[in-house]
């Protein structure tokens, strides 16, 4: 059962809240720039070109739609963060440093998408 005591404000905090939402919306994050960034990153150019070049197709249009996605994810892994912290919850380190990084990969390939494509072409093709 579900215990639930009263905040400061006189809101209703849950007692079990950890930062799995923060963490869920991080990974949904950096899940979506990565969609975004596959129409530029033919992962298995010789065995999957026709469906690959479907593929990329369909997220080359997609890719705005993904992208404000991102952004969405991050700012709801930030409005979680910010309110655990109002809860005087502190969230993990692994928590803080994944929104982070989702944010910083964001950013990247708002502003740079062919920086992020080839390096991750470059780890791919190792």
């Amino acid at each position: 059962m579900l215990e639930q005591t009263s905040a400061p404000s006189g809101a209703t905090v849950s007692n079990r809240y950890s930062g799995a939402r923060t963490t869920l919306a991080s990974l949904a994050a950096i899940g979506s720039v990565v969609a975004a960034s596959s129409c530029c990153l033919p992962l298995l150019p010789f065995m999957m070109a026709a469906g690959l070049a479907g593929g990329s197709a369909f997220l080359s249009a997609a890719r705005p739609y993904l992208l404000a996605a991102s952004i969405l994810f991050v700012v709801y892994g930030f409005y979680q963060a910010w309110r655990a912290k109002r809860c005087q919850r502190r969230p993990s380190v692994v928590t803080s440093a994944l929104l982070w990084v989702s944010a910083v990969f964001v950013v990247i390939s708002i502003f740079f998408p062919q920086l992020m494509a080839n390096a991750a072409a470059g780890l791919l093709a190792r």
